[in-house]
């Protein structure tokens, strides 16, 4: 899968497709970055199928390698996560409601409040 360049309302952003997988590992987030600067986007939109399980389980780093690199860029990224799509660990929770409240990441239930966060900070 490759991720499709969208405008959402005047800002570029690269999105997975939904029910699709895209990362499987942490060393795929250079695909995600190439596909940024290739269009001049600053934010990422991707659905919990689009990232490795790894990613939800914080004790394998996975998550931590890929918002690092990310914030390294400074390429934010939301992540749509339905309640119940996927298992995690509690202290992945504990990560998401710490990161919900700055720019870098962000997870929501909808692609609509994803969306109202990269506009945000925008």
């Amino acid at each position: 899968m490759e991720p499709v360049i969208v405008d959402e309302g005047g800002v570029t952003v690269v999105e997975g497709q939904p029910d699709q997988a895209f990362l499987t590992s942490a060393r795929d987030v250079d695909r995600v970055i190439e596909a940024c600067f290739g269009s001049s986007a600053g934010c990422v939109l991707l659905y919990a199928s689009n990232l490795p399980a790894a990613f939800f389980d914080l004790s394998s780093r996975v998550a931590g390698d890929i918002l690092q690199k990310l914030r390294n860029y400074r390429i934010r990224l939301a992540v749509v996560c339905p309640p119940g799509s996927v298992s995690h660990s509690s202290r992945f929770g504990e990560m998401v409601t710490e990161e919900n409240r700055g720019e870098h990441f962000g997870m929501f239930e909808t692609r609509a409040e994803a969306v109202e966060w990269i506009h945000a900070f925008a």
